[in-house]
């Protein structure tokens, strides 16, 4: 899962950054409002962490010129200003959550992952595909009740399929969702990852759509 973080203040940024990769997630930092939105609007995200006290345009601003573009994915804002009044002109502007500044880190990540849970339609934090579950909280990937171990990318694709059950998902958008926008990128190498976690969770699981990429039934 791939989040934006959006925030002027370097050193905070890049610590909102750290932890949301330590979770698993890929996670890249804009520093101002007009960069931000354009990035909002022009790669795919699957969250964005939005400050809203930015420069060159403000976090409200681009809120709502990440809506009126149709960007669906969730967002929270990150915001010193605790007043009652900001707080709802951020939801109403189309925010879906409202952390104040300080926080913890370990809260952050827990409304965003509650987020990302609800933007793809799955309740529960722990995501199951028959024999095959993911806690979202702890990141504990178990085929038939038993552990599965993954390497960092194995387990960004795992996820990505296991968020996203039901659906077809082509390697070009795994490519998106799973590496930095400056990687190298490569879609021939998920076949690869797809081809070693088939290998620890069995060749049934994973399904492949001829031409179209790949799909994790929910049952």
């Amino acid at each position: 899962m791939k989040i934006l973080v959006v925030e002027d203040d370097v050193t905070l940024g890049e610590q909102v950054v750290a932890g949301l990769e330590q979770n698993g997630w890929v996670a890249e930092h804009s520093i101002d409002g007009i960069d931000a939105l354009y990035r909002a609007t022009s790669e795919p995200w699957d969250a964005i962490v939005l400050d809203l006290g930015l420069p060159k345009l403000d976090g409200i601003t681009v809120l709502k010129g990440i809506r009126e573009e149709n960007v669906n994915c969730p967002v929270v804002i990150l915001s010193a200003r605790n007043e009652l009044t900001q707080r709802v002109d951020g939801l109403n502007a189309g925010a879906d959550d409202y952390l104040t500044k300080p926080f913890q880190m370990v809260e952050l990540v827990a409304r965003v992952r509650a987020q990302l849970r609800r933007a793809t339609g799955n309740v529960s934090p722990v995501i199951q595909a028959g024999d095959l579950s993911l806690d979202t909280r702890t990141s504990k990937v178990t085929w038939q009740d038993n552990v599965v171990d993954l390497t960092a990318l194995e387990f960004k694709v795992l996820s990505y399929l296991m968020h996203n059950t039901d659906k077809v998902i082509s390697r070009t958008e795994l490519v998106e969702h799973i590496y930095k926008q400056d990687f190298d990128r490569d879609s021939n190498t998920i076949e690869v990852f797809i081809g070693r976690i088939r290998r620890k969770i069995g060749n049934d699981v994973i399904k492949t759509v001829r031409g179209l990429g790949y799909r994790i039934n929910a049952s």
